[in-house]
Parts: C-alpha cells; structure tokens; sequence
C-alpha cells in the first residue's frame, strides 16, 4: 500500500476558508477521481512553520494506482485552488510505502 501525503503551510488569514474547501470540494473530488482507498485530514500541533500546517492523506493500494492518478488527474487537480489561496500557502508532496 502506498500513502501520498499532501502537507500544506497556510497563511492564518485562510486557514478556515482552506479547511472548508478542503472537506467540502477538494478532497471529495480528489476521492471520487483518483479511486484511492481512504484519506485524512490532520493538522500539526507542533509545526516549527509560521501560519498553519495540515497534512492530507491518501491511500493507494498500490504504486500504479497513484501514477495513474498523477498521470490523468494530479495536474488539473492541483490547479483548482480557488483565487483568494493564491501565495498564502506552500505545499510538499511526499510519498511513503507501507512496511510490514
């Protein structure tokens, strides 16, 4: 299994706009297009980070699922932030293998 962490820093100023966008559009959509298995939303307690950090998960079950959804959907996806997101946030993108 493959876990794809999203880790977005956000200006304070748009944390709960982010956040409802996020649960409301975003990572449904993400969901429904990519056929990941599970996500998650968390939020950092302890971010050395200025403004707010929170990390999206998803879950493949396997490596070429997530290519495909980086291939056919990660692009128009990752496009889709809403104007007023504009240079209020940084992301890193990571991807980590389950060890049994």
């Amino acid at each position: 299994m493959i876990l794809y962490n999203v880790t977005v820093i956000l200006d304070e100023e748009i944390q709960q706009e982010y956040l409802e966008w996020l649960k409301q559009k975003h990572v449904p959509e993400v969901m429904k297009l990519s056929g990941f298995a599970s996500s998650r939303i968390l939020k950092v307690l302890d971010s050395p980070n200025e403004g707010v950090t929170y990390c999206i998960q998803y879950v493949a079950d396997s490596r070429e699922q997530y290519d495909n959804y980086l291939q056919h959907h990660a692009p128009a996806l990752r496009n889709s932030f809403p104007e007023t997101f504009t240079n209020k946030f940084v992301v890193y993108r990571s991807l980590m293998e389950y060890v049994n």
